[in-house]
């Protein structure tokens, strides 16, 4: 096997770790985080209807010459704050889908609590 496939078997099991003692409600929903090479994805999960909320991504955002992945992961959280916000949701329980909490899944979050979500 080779490294970047232990890499990520690794991560799906940090991941299976995580989501068996988490669950998200319709008050207060699951904060799912994925992150891919050149992009960000987030999505408020109600785990008792087995339901998708609503999600964001920055596949929209324009992404402008200086600015870097950890800025857009920050615009990304505003985003979701927002859309959260409306949606009468302010307290999440957050899945950080077994990355490590460093980097743009920190950018994402400080986004996030910027905006108004509390975890």
């Amino acid at each position: 096997m080779d490294k970047y496939r232990k890499k990520r078997v690794a991560r799906y099991q940090r991941h299976e770790r995580v989501t068996k003692k988490i669950q998200g409600s319709p008050e207060m929903p699951r904060l799912c985080v994925f992150r891919s090479l050149n992009h960000i994805y987030a999505q408020l999960i109600d785990d008792i209807q087995g339901k998708v909320l609503f999600s964001v991504s920055s596949l929209k955002l324009t992404k402008k010459e200086k600015e870097d992945k950890k800025e857009i992961s920050k615009q990304v959280g505003k985003m979701l704050a927002e859309k959260a916000l409306q949606n009468d949701i302010s307290t999440v329980v957050f899945d950080r889908g077994g990355y490590k909490y460093h980097g743009r899944i920190k950018a994402f979050t400080e986004g996030a609590r910027e905006g108004g979500l509390k975890f």
